[in-house]
């Protein structure tokens, strides 16, 4: 009677344990209310392979050469130091202007908080001008919404766009009627009318005002406090009018490729990225998967499985490494690369071929080892239904 037992005993255990019973120790998901077919495919669609070879390789180092060629770029817009020497503050909207008639206190803004009074001495041949104590912001006279500033000795101006200098000579002009051989000094007292904002991975983060002080992309990084840990130098962004460019400062700073720093202007916005947009991840059969930064936005195909020390000799297969490439600009259509490690020359071509931001490398299992992982799945159940039989003997 025990011995007709421990037979269905033995088989209810081994069909237990295959079909995965409810009552088996450890984590597991009812997947009875879930309606999906894992046998279905997620895609039908068939993406072309490309061998990575010399040519190749020499094809993808002429492309990041042009690339980096953007002709209406910023970059390459004109000399730097003619900018530099040419470069003028224009007055905008909020300026605050302040503007000294010599030997003329009553003709100044500044320095006098109280009317002024007593007599003015007058010059010969010349009429007097009332003393005035126009309103002024912070000793100065604002330029208004419309380009206009107010200065009461000679009315409205018109100064949007213009230079100190330029409005020094409208005053000039003006007080001739008045003031014998004038002699005006003006300047900008309080920057308002425009800036700069600054962005990202910098460590003081803000708003620049645009000064009579020429500024370029590297000066504003700097003024910003420089770079946080974290920024990615290789995609410092700038919108200008509507539009986004991208700059690899270090290329600028060296005037590779022909780029080299520039003069910003109001309303531009300079955003430093971080670092975790330029990741490769390097997956399958290698000693460490993981994702891996790129060094100042550069990273080979040797550098990546370096990084993750090396492929796992026992499991894979050195003539399948692949790289798929265009999940961020293309998810649908990837392109996908091989390099075939089989190959005399595969090692020198893994050193040029360079890999882009979020790539994914993968590389692939022999046949062998997938041969084994099936049978390391089965094993234990042939031990159970085999021991089983031995005992019920």
């Amino acid at each position: 009677m025990v011995n007709k037992i421990l037979p269905t005993l033995a088989v209810a255990a081994a069909l237990s344990a295959l079909g995965g019973c409810t009552w088996a120790p450890g984590p597991a998901l009812d997947a009875s209310r879930l309606q999906d077919d894992l046998s279905t495919k997620t895609g039908t669609d068939v993406y072309p392979v490309k061998l990575i070879t010399a040519e190749l390789v020499r094809a993808q180092t002429d492309s990041i050469a042009l690339a980096a060629v953007v002709p209406d770029s910023p970059a390459r817009a004109g000399n730097l130091a003619q900018s530099l020497s040419e470069y003028e503050y224009e007055l905008g909207p909020q300026d605050l202007v302040g503007v000294t008639v010599l030997d003329h206190p009553e003709l100044s803004s500044g320095l006098m908080t109280a009317p002024v009074t007593g007599a003015i001495v007058p010059v010969p041949g010349v009429p007097q001008i009332t003393p005035t104590n126009p309103q002024a912001d912070q000793s100065g006279y604002r330029v208004d919404r419309n380009g206009e500033l107010y200065y009461p000795p000679v009315g409205k101006l018109q100064v949007r766009g213009k230079t100190v200098d330029d409005v020094r000579g409208m005053i000039i002009r003006a007080l001739r009627n008045t003031v014998r051989d004038p002699r005006v000094d003006v300047r900008v007292i309080a920057y308002r009318s425009r800036h700069v904002d600054v962005t990202g991975q910098v460590r003081a983060p803000g708003m620049l005002p645009v000064t009579d002080v020429p500024m370029t992309l590297v000066n504003a990084i700097t003024r910003a406090g420089g770079f946080a840990p974290e920024a990615d130098v290789q995609k410092v962004r700038l919108m200008r009018d509507s539009r986004l460019y991208e700059f690899d400062l270090e290329a600028l700073i060296e005037r590779r490729n022909g780029a080299h720093d520039f003069l910003l202007k109001g309303g531009d916005v300079v955003y430093v990225p971080d670092r975790l947009s330029s990741r490769v991840f390097v997956l399958g059969e290698v000693v460490r998967p993981q994702s891996l930064l790129m060094n100042k936005g550069r990273l080979s195909l040797a550098d990546a499985l370096a990084g993750v020390n090396s492929i796992d000799i026992r499991t894979a297969d050195p003539r399948q490494i692949f790289v798929v490439r265009g999940m961020r600009d293309k998810p649908q259509t990837p392109d996908v690369y091989r390099l075939d490690m089989t190959q005399v020359d595969a090692m020198l071509l893994s050193t040029q071929f360079q890999l882009e931001p979020l790539d994914v490398v993968y590389v692939g299992t022999s046949d062998a080892v997938r041969f084994n992982r099936v049978l390391d799945q089965i094993t234990p159940a042939i031990q159970t239904l085999f021991f089983s039989k031995e005992l019920a003997r």
